[in-house]
């Protein structure tokens, strides 16, 4: 099927001044190149077991993730029109304070001056000039040891043309998204009306899927499928009980994988809140949310269109009240094919048929969620 403009929201990139401080590092997570073979990033505690010989641990970074000109021939191969794209975890959660704020310049910059490269058709190495636009999702400097670094640098981050958003993960400051501490970042997040891209990073222990046996034997199967959604669903929730919303009535919030399973458990959520007894309105001293979770839905969430089924779009649609806020994504470089000689990806065009059928006859719908809903709400040009 021919599609009208599609926008990509979720689409990952590890730039070159990234992959430059991932190699300088010699403690997880770090960046390891093999005497033959893609350089490996070695991403989680478990993986840098010094019983695995080093050119085996964790999983290998081929140019897909670091080279745009492979981002744009992948867009290219899929119709997609404009891509806005974002480091994929560990983002620099794990920096220490004193290097957080310039790094997190440096990494920022990059990003945008490859998306200005890439729009201008200034770079005569890059397929598609001209065709193919980049916008982007920055970084935050949450080690910093003062949060004003991390807003003056979401303030910065607006004077940066092709700058849409933040990533964050669902660890915020180390301490969840309901740690009062990033009170001035929400502050500053909703004074500047970036978009926030929440992303989850593995923040369930192995122990919830089986432990390192069964780990060993699915391999990330049950942490993907299951602990990432589990895991936003947990952040976006606890913001809901510690009143984020609340405070910052117009913070602005994509999800990751079509929220997880928020849209699923948003009412059972939203009574268990009701029938609380530790709340004031159940006859206890705690402040519970003010705002329904359903208010919150509709009016401060967005979710990315990446969940690879007709009753999993049904839902996100639903919780939104409509399709205006659902976008497309695919997740790249994550999930190729596993056949080297295959050019489609099968995670995209699943996605794809998935949209098509459930927005079968709706033509404003499809468009609307294809791109038009990112151009209106990341005022993409």
């Amino acid at each position: 099927m021919s599609h009208p403009l599609v926008v990509d929201v979720h689409t990952h990139v590890y730039p070159p001044a990234y992959m430059a401080m991932l190699r300088s590092r010699k403690t997880v997570p770090y960046v390891h190149d093999p005497a033959s073979g893609d350089p490996r990033l070695i991403i989680l505690a478990s993986d840098d077991d010094p019983a695995i010989p080093i050119d085996q641990r964790g999983r290998p970074v081929d140019s897909s993730y670091s080279d745009i000109s492979v981002k744009l021939a992948f867009m290219q191969q899929h119709g997609i029109d404009c891509s806005v794209i974002s480091l994929a975890n560990p983002w620099l959660d794990f920096l220490e304070p004193s290097e957080a704020q310039t790094w997190a310049q440096r990494i920022n910059d990059d990003l945008e001056e490859t998306c200005a490269q890439v729009t201008s058709g200034s770079d005569k190495a890059l397929p598609l000039k001209g065709r193919s636009t980049l916008f982007a999702f920055a970084a935050l400097p949450l080690s910093a040891p003062d949060p004003d670094i991390i807003v003056k640098e979401i303030k910065r981050l607006k004077t940066l043309p092709h700058i849409r958003g933040v990533i964050m993960g669902t660890s915020g400051l180390g301490a969840g998204l309901d740690d009062e501490r990033l009170d001035p970042i929400w502050a500053a997040l909703e004074e500047t009306q970036l978009l926030l891209f929440l992303h989850p990073h593995y923040g369930l222990p192995s122990e919830a899927f089986g432990g390192s046996e069964a780990m060993n034997r699915y391999g990330h199967v049950l942490p993907l499928a299951l602990g990432f959604p589990l895991e936003t669903t947990i952040a976006v929730t606890r913001m809901l009980l510690s009143r984020v919303f609340d405070r910052f009535p117009r913070l602005q919030i994509l999800l990751a994988h079509s929220g997880g399973t928020l849209p699923f458990l948003a009412g059972r959520i939203e009574s268990c809140i009701l029938h609380e007894r530790k709340f004031v309105a159940g006859g206890g001293d705690v402040p519970g949310p003010q705002r329904s979770i359903w208010e919150v839905l509709k009016t401060n969430i967005f979710l990315d269109a990446v969940v690879y089924g007709v009753a999993g779009l049904k839902a996100a649609v639903a919780v939104g009240g409509g399709s205006d806020r659902l976008m497309f994504g695919t997740d790249h470089p994550f999930f190729p094919p596993l056949d080297e000689g295959e050019k489609e990806w099968v995670s995209v065009t699943t996605n794809y048929k998935a949209i098509d059928e459930n927005f079968a006859g709706e033509k404003e719908a499809l468009t609307a969620v294809l791109g038009g809903n990112a151009v209106r709400v990341l005022n993409l040009e």
